[in-house]
């Protein structure tokens, strides 16, 4: 055979357990479900894959590789974008790995994804044991599953690419051509064939679009500005990596255009850039709207603002760990304590700046091993580190002006000025969780921080962290 082993890249809602199945009817093909899911290890409630556990696995995950591409016959594993991000590279540089890259319509695979959650039914095997349910459209939710596709499938496509490499491409619709299963089978150098598709799991959820979508005009209106489709058919497609172009925001009247970074004082340059016009700043920009804007605007300045390493990691701790009640916290609080021992409680009664500090250690040692790609937890817009955010920037263009946050107050007039506007105040805001990092601030901490942040604190030459 060609191949030692095979992946199928994928996401969810894409009609990978149907494609799994059809793999595994395959005599002597055997596909292990998502044997890199960071929740489970090849399907839910199993204990393991070829003899491998999970906690072996997150301790050596080339183990698991290597047991895989050994067995007998030819086998595989399905991954998505949010697996262990380990695993990735080795796979796309070997020519021995065959690669399987299935697609859907994003929004069809979006919607899918909502009615799936909202019901909890995520597979179908009897069409009347199928839950009716509806998909809230969410604009800004969306477009963070987009770009997480669209980062994904370039970042494979150009890695093959550079390698000389090519994959075996399958749309959601060719999952039911015969044919086609059957020129997979082929590609992958097996000599088995399909006589029929398996038929156990049943297509959910077959309306159309607007009758699966709760606000369906609203949800039209938010597609009318992304001009980044076609991604059903083919991953090369713009963007083609880094900038995060809808985040960006301009000022309603003046040529001034903000960069944010994730972690830092995004809110309060908003706030600023609202009170030099008197109104609030435009946002959701594509990459054709905002050269429009650009070419609109000779003159125009653009500027992002960077914080404190330790100060923006606290604040992500703060706002994206133990924040009672928020969803995403606890969620996050779930993953760190079930794939990194770690456990941290939320704010609340017997929480005080001894505990506080302890988790803000534990974070800090968490971030160390998260940035160097040692853990199988994705890098959080919101912690990594900002002279990436900044390489990324770069794609589309580099700012003017990078300007760092305890200086804003004599910056903040430079930047109206080079565009002939008056500035308002800037008002360093008054922070709970900066006081809060003041009072468990020491030398143990900061060291905890510069080696865990040590790009950004060599990258833009901070310092100790003052208060």
């Amino acid at each position: 055979m060609p191949f030692e082993m095979f992946v199928v890249l994928a996401e969810m809602r894409t009609g990978s357990n149907f494609l799994e199945a059809n793999l595994n009817a395959l005599d002597g093909v055997i596909c292990h479900g998502e044997a890199f899911n960071t929740h489970f290890i090849g399907y839910p409630n199993r204990d393991g894959i070829l003899g491998i556990g999970r906690d072996a696995r997150d301790a050596a995950p080339a183990d698991l590789l290597d047991a895989i591409r050994r067995a007998p016959g030819l086998n595989g594993f399905r991954y998505f974008h949010d697996h262990d991000p380990r695993v990735i590279d080795p796979l796309l540089d070997d020519p021995a790995v065959a690669k399987v890259v299935l697609t859907r319509n994003p929004i069809e695979s979006y919607v899918s994804r909502k009615i799936a959650a909202e019901t909890g039914q995520w597979k179908l095997t009897n069409a009347r044991n199928a839950r009716p349910g509806k998909a809230a459209f969410d604009a800004a939710e969306f477009e963070a599953h987009l770009a997480g596709l669209q980062e994904f499938q370039v970042r494979v496509l150009n890695r093959l690419q550079t390698t000389g490499q090519t994959a075996f491409y399958v749309d959601y619709e060719d999952l039911q051509d015969l044919a086609v299963m059957n020129g997979l089978a082929t590609w992958l150098g097996v000599p088995a064939r399909l006589d029929a598709l398996d038929r156990k799991l049943k297509k959910q959820n077959p309306d159309p679009l607007e009758e699966k979508v709760a606000d369906f005009p609203a949800m039209q209106a938010a597609l009318s500005r992304i001009d980044r489709f076609n991604l059903s058919r083919t991953p090369n497609f713009e963007p083609r990596r880094g900038p995060q172009v809808p985040s960006y925001l301009a000022a309603a009247e003046s040529p001034l255009l903000y960069l944010p970074i994730g972690g830092a004082p995004v809110a309060e340059v908003t706030d600023w850039l609202t009170a030099l016009d008197g109104a609030a700043p435009a946002s959701g920009f594509t990459w054709g709207s905002l050269r429009r804007w650009k070419g609109a605007r000779p003159g125009h300045r653009t500027f992002t603002v960077i914080r404190h390493p330790l100060e923006r990691a606290h604040a992500a701790f703060c706002g994206q760990v133990i924040a009672p009640g928020d969803e995403g916290a606890a969620l996050l609080r779930r993953k760190l304590r079930n794939q990194m021992g770690l456990d941290f409680a939320p704010e609340g009664e017997g929480y005080g700046p001894a505990e506080h500090r302890a988790g803000f250690l534990a974070f800090l040692g968490f971030l160390r091993a998260n940035l160097a790609n040692q853990t199988n937890l994705r890098v959080d817009p919101a912690w990594a580190s900002q002279a990436a955010v900044l390489q990324g920037m770069a794609d589309f263009g580099v700012p003017d002006a990078v300007l760092r946050e305890d200086e804003l107050a004599r910056d903040l007039p430079w930047l109206a000025g080079t565009v002939g506007r008056p500035a308002p105040d800037w008002t360093p805001p008054d922070r709970a969780e900066r006081r809060l990092l003041a009072q468990i601030h020491d030398e143990e901490v900061e060291e905890a921080g510069q080696a865990a942040l040590g790009r950004d604190y060599l990258a833009f030459g901070f310092g100790p962290w003052r208060g």
